[in-house]
Parts: structure tokens; sequence; C-alpha cells
């Protein structure tokens, strides 16, 4: 998600003491090691697929039994009024990291993700494209995961961030909006939400999140997308014409087949195709503003979501190393 600056608070505080004595209350074996083994990292699970304590990021959305033990972050959902998908308590122990990495694959290009620290001091330093800040606990926050960024844990306390995935609301990109041009080092601003009775209203929970096939038009926006990432050189021009052209190609393959299993072999011949020109075009070689190869961000953003039966799409990407992570 672009919010035109690394980082957006917004207008909101909530009791970061009323939320540590939740997860205090859940006791230490509510906590998991984080998926990747990153040294240092772990996280508890509020809102997974089925309520089941998985870190898959697809599938109908459902609180789990850590959730339903927390009426102060409920009502913070409720407040915030998302549609809530993969959420979670997320750990990081007092020296360690979440390297650099950029998040390029289909889930979060179609979610936001809301910190909120808990426990935290000021050697805790959260650096997006060469922005660094410090959140303070209470706070609430967004920031453009499309860019490198980074965790760094310099306390002697295990910080603890209570993050919110969702794919937004109208309401909740007006709460954005009005605070892209905060400053960032005045104390925080907007209503504190104080500690009360658990609001009685439902929360709203994902039930589709991935195309069965994408969409020709889903196709194009992320197309645009990408390619708005990138200088426009006489090579990115021959690669945006060959996309152009895929694009096209699954228009026509859709308007035959939509989303029916019997366009697969069509579907996948035409990523297999452009897979195959991109690498010819040295695609490769040609990075975005990210840092992050054009071709790998295509492959982990539509070719792997496109037919998400036949590749399930990978989690995100470190550019140095090439490995992927699954929170952060």
């Amino acid at each position: 998600m672009d919010f035109e600056a690394p980082f957006v608070r917004l207008r909101k505080r909530y009791c970061a003491e009323t939320i540590a004595r939740e997860v205090a209350a859940l006791g230490p074996g509510a906590w998991v090691p984080h998926p990747a083994k990153l040294p240092g990292n772990d996280a508890l699970l509020l809102i997974t697929a089925q309520g089941q304590i998985t870190n898959a990021f697809t599938g109908p959305m459902a609180p789990t039994e850590h959730l339903k033990k927390c009426p102060y972050i409920m009502n913070i959902m409720t407040d915030l009024g998302g549609v809530w998908g993969r959420s979670r308590l997320m750990g990081l122990a007092p020296g360690a990291q979440v390297p650099d990495h950029v998040d390029i694959n289909y889930y979060w290009r179609t979610h936001i993700r809301i910190h909120i620290p808990v426990i935290t001091s000021p050697k805790v330093l959260f650096t997006c494209d060469r922005t660094t800040v410090h959140m303070q606990a209470g706070e609430c926050w967004v920031f453009d995961s499309f860019r490198k960024h980074n965790v760094q844990n310099g306390g002697t306390a295990k910080r603890i961030h209570l993050v919110l995935d969702t794919v937004g609301t109208p309401e909740l990109w007006d709460l954005i909006e009005t605070a892209k041009t905060d400053d960032l080092q005045s104390p925080a601003g907007g209503p504190f939400l104080a500690p009360r009775q658990s609001d009685a209203r439902a929360l709203a929970f994902e039930q589709y999140n991935v195309p069965s096939v994408m969409t020709p038009w889903e196709v194009r926006c992320h197309i645009g997308y990408v390619l708005s990432h990138v200088k426009r050189t006489p090579a990115v021009e021959r690669i945006a014409a060959r996309l152009d052209r895929f694009a096209y190609g699954w228009l026509a393959v859709w308007t035959q087949f939509g989303p029916s299993p019997e366009g697969q072999a069509a579907y996948r011949r035409l990523v297999e195709g452009m897979q195959a020109e991109l690498h010819a075009l040295g695609a490769s070689a040609i990075l975005l503003a990210n840092e992050v190869p054009i071709d790998r961000v295509l492959s982990e953003l539509i070719f792997r979501a496109a037919l998400p039966a036949a590749q399930p799409p990978q989690a995100r990407v470190v550019p140095s190393t090439a490995k992927s992570l699954q929170t952060a």
C-alpha cells in the first residue's frame, strides 16, 4: 500500500498498559516461534485462518482462543473499524532484529498493517526507506511496506506490538488521509480509547482474500503499480509493452473461461511465456525503487497469485539474500 510517505501515525491512542495485562494473562505458552526461525522473533496469534494456530495467509479468517480472552484488543479493533485479516501480537527480544526486507507479494499489496506498540523503549527503532522512528506505547501507526524496512530492538526488554492486518475501509483510509501531513516528532494527537466493557458490536473478519483466478482488470492494476515504481528506461518500456500484451492475452482467456478450472492450462501457458520473455529481456537486472528486481516482484505479486490453486504465493523477500520472511 502506498501512503506517499514511509510512515503515517494515525490520530488514535490506546491504553498500552491494559493490552499488556491482557497479553500477560495469556501466559508464555501462547507464544509461537517466528515461522522463518528469525532469532528473537515470536508471535501470539489473534486472528488466523479458521481460528487455528497457523501462519497461513489465506482462507476464512476467525479469532483464535487468545483473542477471545482480550476484550480491550477487541475494543481497539471495533474502534478502528476494519474487516480483519491475519493479526497477531509480535515479540522482538532484546538485541534482536527484523532484517531489511520488502513486502512484495499479493497479500501485502492488498493489506494495510497497523502497529500499536504495547511494550517498547526508546531504543526500539523502526526504519523504512531511510526514515527511522520510535513508535511509542499506545500509538497507532501504518507504514509503506513496499519500501525496504527493518526493526531493531536495542533495549533490554522484549518489544511487543499489536499488529492488525486489514484491507482497509473508507473510514480507515480517511484516518490515514487526515494524518499524512502530521509531524511525527510531535506528541501524538487524537482521541484516547479508555478501557471499558466489551463492545457489543460484532467484529468483521475476512472470508475471501485470494482469487481463484485473478481477473484481467486486477492484473492490469498490479502491472501499473509495479511500473509506477521503476524508472522508465528503454529496457523498461520494452518490458511494459510485453506486459501490456500479456494483460490482453489474459483478458482473451478470461472471456472464454473466466475463473473456471478449464482455463488453467491456458492461463499457465501465458504465465510461463511471460516469465520466459522477462528472462530474455534481462528483467532480473532491472531494480525497482525498493531495490527488488522487477521480475521477482511481478512473479510474487501477479504470476504466483494469478493462479493460487496451481502455485501458492510466497510471503515476502529480503532483497540481499532472496530469503522469504513470513512476518515483520
